[in-house]
């Protein structure tokens, strides 16, 4: 149980990687407060994204609950991390997941879709990194944050000049706040996926040919599954990655080193 006991926040925690790290997080012993975004469909039955992965966590044995909130307002991450103590008493880990990557041309893309991808994934970490490290900072026991970055912080894509800088930021903050907070016990480091197979690229994914161009360049020869992620992210959080910090870690299968 790597994360026995702790308290686990996941941010867009309802579907795809962050769903993935809340039943990692719980199966290793942790209780989880998901954070979710207008999640109002029955995708799962007929229950919602949040109240399936909630039932299952607590099918686990766990304790759960999901706040609402978008995460690119401020008052969302400060309003999760108190509603999270209410509940459990402390906060021993965030994972900063929540993103969007709505794929769009350069030349004419509205200021609308700049503005609201940097506003979640890179105002969105900050907000709720900096709400999570003050109640870690009370609490005086330490934390770790692990924010979920990307493959495109190291490279570029075409359709994704509005997307990439936003996560080349956040393994940035990462790195800033591993100094800001080290002299409090608080670990930062991101994680880094590749081509992972979630809600977020399932339209771009449709494209057979493009799915297996994807899976010919990837040295392990799949797609990665957003579990992939989950377990890394749960190294990273647990007492194992104790004297890590400032770090991140490539989850693509190779991809990035394959240039051939």
């Amino acid at each position: 149980m790597l994360l026995e006991n702790k308290v686990v926040v996941v941010t867009g925690g309802s579907r795809g990687i962050g769903r993935a790290i809340a039943l990692a997080s719980a199966r290793e012993g942790a209780d989880v407060a998901i954070n979710y975004w207008g999640d109002n469909d029955r995708s799962y039955g007929k229950a919602s994204a949040v109240e399936s992965i909630v039932g299952e966590i607590e099918a686990l044995g766990r304790r759960a609950i999901a706040v609402e909130g978008n995460v690119a307002e401020r008052d969302t991450g400060i309003e999760l991390i108190a509603r999270t103590v209410d509940a459990f008493g402390h906060v021993d880990v965030l994972s900063s997941n929540a993103g969007i990557c709505p794929f769009h041309a350069f030349l004419d893309m509205p200021a609308s879709v700049y503005e609201t991808t940097v506003a979640v994934n890179l105002n969105g970490a900050f907000y709720v990194t900096q709400a999570a490290a003050n109640q870690m900072k009370t609490q005086g026991t330490g934390g770790a944050i692990v924010a979920t970055s990307s493959i495109s912080a190291l490279v570029g894509g075409g359709m994704q000049t509005h997307y990439t800088p936003t996560k080349a930021g956040v393994h940035s903050l990462m790195q800033s706040c591993a100094i800001a907070l080290g002299p409090y016990g608080i670990r930062c480091n991101s994680v880094m996926p590749g081509t992972i197979a979630t809600d977020l690229n399932a339209d771009d994914l449709s494209d057979t040919d493009k799915r297996a161009y994807m899976e010919q360049r990837i040295p392990l020869g799949r797609l990665g599954e957003p579990d992939d992620v989950a377990q890394c992210v749960v190294f990273l959080a647990s007492d194992r990655a104790r004297y890590v910090t400032g770090a991140s870690l490539l989850v693509d299968g190779g991809l990035f080193v394959n240039l051939q």
